[in-house]
């Protein structure tokens, strides 16, 4: 997904300002706890910690995990459909769970596991997209480490919906591969295939521009990475 440039941009995250705002709170608990100011602010904060160590809300893949510490060239990737799916699985955004938002139209299967890099936002308000290559399928809701190696400018329905395109950091089949320009040309031809056929049952236009290189893709998602972080801070001060 190509970043978002024209800020700001409207996204509903309820659960993230929470979130964020219990981790601050977090962070307050721990730092009065070493302050030493009585053992009754003390035993207060361990029940406070306790009862947010029960919490009902299940962790958020795009929000809770982190992009990793190499983002971003290297990265973390939460997978949402697996390779040769007909499935199209996708982030809730409201509840972080996966769901299955349609089968497929048309009669064709995911090349490559796809799915999302956490902490990013793209100019559609989702995080930003990644296609892995890799030897095998993974399930939904996995993440892996990811290395980006290039970028499909990609237009879907007149609006930019650019992907990431990776490998798995941890294959020895696929991990020493650094740019898009060493994959083979039949592999960047039925991924380009994949993305213009999978909606024209659906009467939808897809366009695929070249491929482009592993810098433009670190650049893409180094962008996001900064537009998530200002999202959060404005999220915050509301």
């Amino acid at each position: 997904m190509r970043p978002l440039y024209d800020p700001p941009f409207q996204i509903s995250l309820r659960s993230l300002s929470s979130h964020f705002s219990l981790q601050i709170l977090l962070l307050s608990v721990n730092m009065n706890n070493h302050e030493g100011q009585g053992s009754t602010r003390v035993a207060l904060n361990e029940r406070i910690l306790s009862s947010m160590s029960r919490r009902s809300v299940a962790a958020h893949p795009w929000h809770d995990l982190e992009i990793g510490p190499g983002a971003p060239s290297v990265f973390n990737c939460v997978v949402e459909i697996g390779k040769g799916s007909k499935v199209k699985y996708e982030l809730d955004k409201a509840s972080g769970l996966i769901k299955v938002d349609r089968i497929l139209y048309s009669s064709v299967v995911y090349p490559h596991n796809y799915g999302f890099i956490p902490r990013t936002i793209c100019e559609d308000s989702d995080p930003m997209d990644v296609l892995v290559l890799m030897q095998e399928p993974v399930l939904p809701g996995t993440f892996l480490r990811a290395r980006a190696i290039g970028l499909m400018p990609m237009i879907d329905q007149g609006e930019g919906d650019d992907k990431i395109i990776a490998v798995c950091a941890d294959d020895p089949e696929f991990r020493h591969y650094t740019d898009i320009k060493e994959l083979p040309p039949h592999r960047l031809a039925e991924i380009r295939r994949f993305f213009e056929d999978y909606k024209k049952n659906e009467n939808k236009s897809v366009k695929v521009n070249d491929f482009l290189p592993a810098e433009d893709a670190v650049k893409a998602i180094e962008y996001s990475m900064d537009l998530y972080a200002s999202y959060i801070v404005e999220s915050l001060r509301q």
